[in-house]
């Protein structure tokens, strides 16, 4: 027996199998992706409120790869040298984090009870409500929580509000973990998207263009809940009818407003699916490019510069890399930064060059329309100067 477990224990001990496993599709684009993040540059999540804005400009291929590599675009446009005072300040910030706590007072009572007076007159009165809690360990994990929350509490037949959910959302292949104010489960099942906003309703009424960004940036959170929604069976109704908190008048009392988001929620969605895949935009980037804010300035423009973008001047107010881009599009003469309408409206000339060849008759087909319009546009103003200086 000695001689037995001597003999087992001579010779070299085997060696672990270190063989890396295989790098499949997806974790081969997370490493790319973090490569041109950088490797040392922790992934910035995306939000509503970027996938709101990124779906109002699918053309743009620039903000597409920044946004899914996760790179934080107000450090790269200093890098660049062209910062932007995009985003909300501090003081309304912590104005709507006052008013969000204050909605959601008392386990959302008055929360709840504005869900019933909106949306689900029909409805028992919410006489208490459910509150589970949602907490776990990374977006993944909260992710995971809250679709579980959400399918107990579709069997439960009762009011139930979960307060700041984390939904995931497919985007261009790359997945976004979304966080709404809140989400309202109905008795009936239902499931109802909560935004609170800071802005006034003034006599009932609020301002259109933050009504809208708000109907935007809740269409998001609409698809991401039938997204989760679609795991289930038989699928739970996702409300197209969200509910928008605001202060009254000038008080810090919260009155609401049932806004429809069916058109938004179609806009979003067919806008996102014509994203090109980010994985395609990578592959079209020079070896070595990369993101990262602590790379030397020349490199850094280099490698913004060999993703083509779409500038337009309604990205001052959604994209932070809108100073650099307006600089580079105005230096090119690109008729896009006159605004998407004239882009429109010109056609086939594409920049400003391109326009004042085609009115002074030096260039361009005279059947096109755009050019037959420049031309006479420049025949009256002619007429026009002559006029005037007789």
């Amino acid at each position: 027996m000695n001689d037995f477990h001597g003999s087992a224990k001579s010779g070299p001990p085997p060696r672990p199998d270190r063989t890396p496993p295989p790098r499949t599709r997806a974790t081969g684009l997370r490493h790319r992706l973090a490569e041109l993040r950088g490797p040392e540059v922790p992934a910035k999540a995306l939000d509503a409120r970027a996938l709101a804005a990124l779906a109002a400009n699918p053309g743009c291929r620039r903000r597409a790869i920044l946004d899914g590599a996760g790179v934080d675009k107000t450090a790269l446009a200093s890098a660049l040298g062209a910062p932007s005072a995009f985003g909300q300040s501090q003081f309304a910030f912590m104005r709507g984090n006052a008013f969000e706590a204050r909605v959601k007072a008392d386990g959302g009572t008055e929360l709840l009870r504005l869900v019933h007076e909106r949306l689900d007159r029909g409805a028992e009165p919410p006489a208490e409500a459910r509150v589970p809690d949602l907490a776990a360990t990374g977006p993944e994990g909260r992710a995971a929580r809250t679709e579980l929350a959400l399918r107990e509490a579709t069997g439960a037949a009762a009011w139930t509000l979960l307060d700041h959910p984390m939904l995931a959302l497919d985007v261009a292949g790359s997945p976004a973990f979304l966080e709404p104010d809140a989400v309202v489960v109905h008795p009936d099942g239902s499931w109802t998207v909560v935004e609170i906003k800071s802005f006034p309703m003034l006599d009932g009424s609020a301002d259109p263009a933050k009504v809208g960004a708000a109907a935007r940036q809740a269409a998001v959170y609409v698809l991401a809940l039938e997204e989760v929604a679609a795991k289930l069976g038989p699928a739970p109704r996702v409300r197209d009818r969200v509910l928008l908190v605001c202060p009254r008048d000038f008080s810090n009392l919260p009155t609401a407003s049932a806004v429809d988001v069916r058109k938004q929620r179609a806009v979003t969605r067919r806008q996102l699916d014509r994203l090109t895949r980010i994985e395609e935009i990578a592959d079209t980037l020079p070896e070595g490019a990369c993101f990262a804010p602590d790379r030397p300035a020349e490199e850094l423009t280099a490698s913004v510069e060999a993703v083509p973008a779409t500038y337009a001047p309604e990205c001052l107010s959604a994209c932070e890399l809108a100073f650099h881009c307006r600089a580079r599009s105005r230096a090119a003469g690109a008729v896009t930064a006159l605004g998407r309408s004239a882009r429109a409206e010109l056609g086939g000339l594409a920049t400003v060059d391109d326009v004042l060849a085609a009115a002074h008759g030096e260039a361009g087909d005279p059947a096109d329309p755009a050019v037959a319009a420049l031309r006479r546009a420049a025949a009256l103003r002619a007429e026009a100067l002559e006029a005037a200086c007789r």
